[in-house]
């Protein structure tokens, strides 16, 4: 299936397991329209019962199959407890005295000493989209306890995400089989229509099991649920903190509730300006940028995998064509397709902490090996011991929910040679991805979000000029979009997905005086890679 950004949180979760298995086997005008506690007022009784409940915080139990599964979350080092809640929220925002659905949340309390150095709360989304909220904030809850000095973190399920009425389509066995099929067609006709009838019978699934919810899950949906949080957190500002796709969701919140905003950081920007094919072909440059700049790393570092990019690159090459035609057998059980294969390198471009996973898997498939590689396509995938979460449900959910574009393969044909320019390496699987909405049961909303938002205050936009799934040119474009004086831009020179989680201390410095001080840093404020092993 094709795949949009998943955030540098969850790949840096999985690349830390990774890396240490595989050198084990080396050796959203409508300004209040929503109704309800501020901009536009709540009011009558249609509104009064969503907005007048109260939130139930209970400890947490453990994450669900859908929302990845795992234990319960532990307690943070000074012992504050997770506390889990369920938000109600209308299913259909314009009919706001219908049906509800339950949403999830969780939080930490702020560690905050006195009383009066608590800010609020400071939501997140992790991006995807089709993150869960709930299972991905514990687990990264070290990367942002600076930030508990001043707000309760707060993560949540966005509709249609894990325990928020999450989107289902297909069985964990059905899965298995449609990601094992060839998504880049390159051999005449029938595979051209093998590729086809995956997104139709996908799509078909997906509406059978779960059509009550799928007109219902876009972006301005979860925004506007945003709204609704903030109001029963008990905060006059949405503080919030977003990665990747979860960029999006704040300027789309931005564009309804300006007067909102508090502190709000968009990390791993999208770019608000593109259709779902120039998306498509934007990423295949930011991910073949990304792998050269792996593969100058390998080269410099003397990784056994060529003795230029270009040779690196041609191994990569030779692996995925041998894969695409001959399958390798795993444990006479599963299959590592050429498809998966480029699955698994994506993955590990998301951050550069997984180039080294990278070089091993790439250099044990080499031999015949293809159990680290499958295993970063589970990542990208997020499959786990056989069972998968509903992350790319949801994905595709809420992007053909948000996107009008619905293509043909004359249209994707008609790129085929700027993709290729693009991206000798993923130029194909991103092309052909393009067709993910075609046979939707739903149309699409718009062809590009509207994050046009006067009148918010300064949000600050964190561009990293090595990302490869929102790459740096979309920070530029959202500040853009957002309006004079609302965007601030932020830039890392760096590599992967997203900055602050990269562990950059002059990004994480920064963002963490806007966020706890209101410290708007300068426009055009630049940090400096660290690289990887101290090595330029």
């Amino acid at each position: 299936m094709p795949r949009r950004p998943v955030t540098a949180a969850a790949a840096l979760v999985s690349a830390t397991v990774l890396l240490s298995a595989s050198l084990a086997a080396c050796g959203h005008t409508g300004e209040g329209s929503a109704g309800g506690g501020g901009e536009g007022g709540g009011g009558g009784n249609d509104r009064g019962r969503i907005w007048a409940q109260s939130l139930s915080w209970r400890d947490c139990p453990a994450p669900s199959p859908l929302q990845g599964g795992g234990e319960a979350p532990e307690p943070l080092p000074d012992g504050t407890r997770w506390q889990c809640a369920t938000m109600k929220s209308p299913l259909d925002w314009d009919k706001p005295a219908g049906e509800t659905i339950d949403l999830a949340l969780i939080r930490a309390r702020s560690g905050a000493e006195d009383a009066g150095d608590r800010i609020g709360s400071l939501l997140f989304n992790f991006g995807g989209p089709g993150e869960s909220g709930v299972a991905t904030l514990p687990a990264l809850a070290a990367d942002y306890e600076k930030l508990r000095t001043r707000y309760d973190l707060v993560g949540f399920d966005p509709r249609g995400v894990g325990a928020s009425n999450g989107v289902t389509c297909l069985d964990a066995e059905a899965m298995e089989e449609m990601s094992e099929q060839d998504d880049t067609p390159d051999d005449g006709d029938d595979e051209v229509r093998a590729v086809l009838r995956i997104h139709e019978v996908y799509a078909q699934a997906c509406a059978r099991e779960s059509g009550r919810m799928l007109p219902h899950i876009g972006t301005e949906d979860a925004a506007r649920d945003m709204e609704l949080m903030r109001h029963l957190l008990g905060d006059d500002k949405l503080h919030y903190f977003g990665i990747s796709y979860g960029t999006q969701l704040g300027g789309v919140y931005a564009h309804l509730f300006p007067r909102h905003v508090g502190r709000a950081v968009l990390d791993g920007v999208v770019d608000p300006t593109l259709d779902r094919m120039e998306e498509a072909l934007a990423q295949a440059g930011g991910f073949q940028l990304a792998f050269e700049h792996f593969a100058r790393w390998c080269v410099r570092t003397g990784c056994p995998l060529g003795d230029s990019v270009d040779e690196v690159q041609a191994l990569v090459m030779e692996l995925e064509a041998a894969l695409d035609d001959d399958p390798l057998t795993l444990d006479g059980e599963r299959v590592l397709t050429g498809s998966l294969f480029l699955d698994a390198v994506v993955q590990a471009l998301y951050l550069e902490s997984a180039w080294p996973a990278l070089a091993v898997g790439l250099e044990l498939l080499a031999g015949d090996e293809g159990g680290t590689m499958l295993n970063l396509a589970d990542a990208l995938g997020d499959r786990h011991a056989g069972v998968y979460s509903d992350q790319q449900d949801a994905q595709a959910a809420i992007t053909c929910a948000d996107r009008s574009d619905r293509y043909t393969v004359d249209d994707v044909l008609e790129m085929a040679p700027a993709f290729e320019e693009a991206s000798p390496l993923f130029g194909d699987t991103m092309m052909w991805g393009a067709l993910e909405c075609t046979d939707w049961p739903v149309p699409g909303k718009a062809g590009h979000p509207d994050v046009r938002a006067p009148g918010a205050p300064p949000i600050l936009l964190v561009g990293n000029t090595g990302d490869p799934a929102t790459p740096y040119a979309g920070a530029a474009r959202m500040a853009e979009q957002l309006g004079k004086g609302v965007g601030v831009e932020l830039t890392y020179k760096g590599e992967g997905h997203g900055a602050y989680d990269s562990g950059n201390r002059c990004v994480q410095d920064t963002v963490n005086a806007y966020l706890l001080d209101g410290k708007v840093p300068s426009p055009g404020s630049v940090c400096e890679h660290e690289p990887l092993n101290g090595k330029q």
